[in-house]
């Protein structure tokens, strides 16, 4: 069982890609729960507008940090920012990215080592930064967004997307069961087609419009379960009725006959 007394009376969340979608969605979540807030993205005016529609509906203090993580140096100079500002961060939201389309070898390797540094190094980095603090003060809330695909076989194109989001899985896991008995929780989130701009960004919003809209989630519903699920521990959550089956079916099928849907299918969702 969770220790509220452990609890700060306004705990502070550090949300990356904060400026849209999911990330956007989570910040207007822990707002409404009393936590204030620090935004981090690229965009500055996304995240202007967010904290005053929070200030305004929530009393919510967001402190807004612009940054690229692509930057190897980022979350060092995050960090540095957010001690110099004096603030404790008592939950951690690793939301950042996108979908780099394309098979592999379409693209240099400097393009992928970009990739890797703001999909993996970046979430692993902030995450060593922030939780022994959490867990000397005996109290934190980490989310991981992973993605459903974290759960499938890989796919042609988008090759590293689906490897980062197992990592990703794997890595919660980890982090979960080293923390377990304490008030830290760690969770990875896997969402499936979620309605937000990622798919304008990497190009595949014309396939994907195709499926079905059971198949889609708001940014808002998969938010507020995301919450829920880190607050009760679960190391891994796949929001979604539709997602669980799918991801259930994947275990269930032989590996050749999953590999061979994939491979059928991946034109429909993923950019070559």
């Amino acid at each position: 069982m969770s220790n509220p007394s452990n609890r700060p009376v306004r705990p502070l969340c550090l949300i990356t890609g904060a400026s849209a979608g999911i990330g956007a969605a989570i910040a207007r979540e822990y707002a409404s729960l009393g936590w204030d807030l620090a935004l981090v993205a690229r965009r500055e005016e996304p995240m202007v507008e967010l904290a005053t529609e929070l200030k305004t509906r929530f009393k919510t203090t967001s402190h807004i940090f612009v940054s690229d993580l692509f930057d190897v140096d980022a979350t060092k100079d995050l960090m540095a920012r957010i001690h110099k500002k004096g603030l404790q961060i008592d939950g951690l939201v690793n939301n950042a990215g996108y979908g780099h389309p394309g098979v592999f070898t379409a693209s240099p390797w400097e393009d992928h080592a970009k990739y890797l540094q703001l999909m993996l190094t970046a979430p692993c980095e902030m995450t060593r930064a922030v939780l022994p603090d959490m867990q000397a003060r005996g109290f934190g809330r980490i989310i991981n967004v992973a993605s459903l695909a974290g759960h499938m076989p890989g796919s042609r194109g988008h090759t590293l997307y689906a490897a980062i989001k197992s990592f990703l899985i794997k890595f919660s896991e980890s982090l979960n069961a080293e923390n377990d008995g304490t008030d830290v929780h760690i969770s990875a989130l896997c969402p499936g087609f979620t309605y937000s701009e990622f798919h304008d960004v990497n190009g595949t919003r014309e396939g994907v419009s195709q499926l079905p809209d059971a198949m889609w989630m708001s940014a808002e519903d998969c938010a507020a379960q995301a919450v829920e699920a880190v607050e009760r521990n679960r190391a891994v959550f796949i929001p979604g009725s539709v997602n669980k089956g799918l991801a259930i079916l994947n275990r269930i099928l032989p590996a050749a006959v999953s590999q061979k849907l994939m491979a059928k299918n991946s034109e429909k969702i993923r950019k070559q």
